[in-house]
């Protein structure tokens, strides 16, 4: 059995892997997977403390924030089509169509 503190610390290390993908990042593509490894990150956390605890709890909002993550997904595709569609381009900082 893999002791509690080995997945909190790979649950960490993702996630500030994540964590530097998004702020360091500047192509969308890459900062939505960025965002993907913060979510996972946490499913790790929240299946490892629920198996620690034995409670189904940790999975059950595991499996929300993957039906979240995947909604996340669709909507930011469809997003980044009509984008590419605009202005052909995915940096972040090329992109100020959503501005007022």
């Amino acid at each position: 059995m893999v002791p509690l503190w080995w997945q909190i610390v790979l649950g960490a290390v993702l996630f500030v892997i994540g964590a530097a993908g998004v702020l360091l990042r500047r192509n969308i593509l890459v900062v939505l997977m960025s965002l993907e490894l913060l979510l996972n990150s946490v499913n790790i956390n929240f299946i490892a403390f629920g198996r620690y605890y034995d409670d189904l709890r940790g999975q059950i909002f595991a499996i929300f924030v993957i039906a979240i993550t995947a909604a996340e997904v669709a909507i930011a595709l469809g997003i980044l089509v009509a984008l590419v569609r605009n202005k052909s381009t995915l940096k972040v900082d090329d992109v100020t169509l959503m501005k007022g």
